[in-house]
């Protein structure tokens, strides 16, 4: 069983990574994608630069050992970001497969990362 969570943990957690990271500089970089993306929602394009430099830092901090609240703090940042651009998208009544899919999946990824983590990268309460 330790095993099998193992590769559960290291594959949502590469593909959550994967995902973030190019997100994060396709943004920085404001690709056309990006902007269409963004500014067919309604939100201001420095926006871009503000999320995709978040991305970038957390995916760092996810990856990175120790600091364990710095990954709680990352995955939560994740979490609302992916469920925030779901339901983004859902209230401009975008019901697109492209426009629903990948946060969808970065959002099955992050909890299955976060809930698969190792020990070793769990705040473990002390009483």
């Amino acid at each position: 069983m330790e095993k099998r969570n193992k590769i559960i943990y290291w594959v949502a957690t590469a593909l959550l990574a994967i995902g973030m990271l190019q997100s994060g500089i396709f943004a920085v970089l404001r690709t056309k994608q990006w902007v269409d993306l963004v500014g067919g929602l309604g939100y201001p394009l420095y926006f871009l630069t503000i999320l995709g430099i978040w991305k970038i830092l957390g995916v760092i901090a996810i990856l990175i050992p120790r600091f364990k609240l710095l990954k709680e703090w990352a995955y939560a940042g994740f979490f609302f970001a992916m469920t925030g651009a779901l339901a983004s998208h859902l209230a401009f009544g975008d019901y697109s497969i492209k426009g629903l899919i990948g946060p969808f999946f970065q959002t099955v990824f992050i909890v299955l990362s976060w809930y698969f983590r190792p020990a070793d990268r769990k705040i473990t309460s002390v009483n």
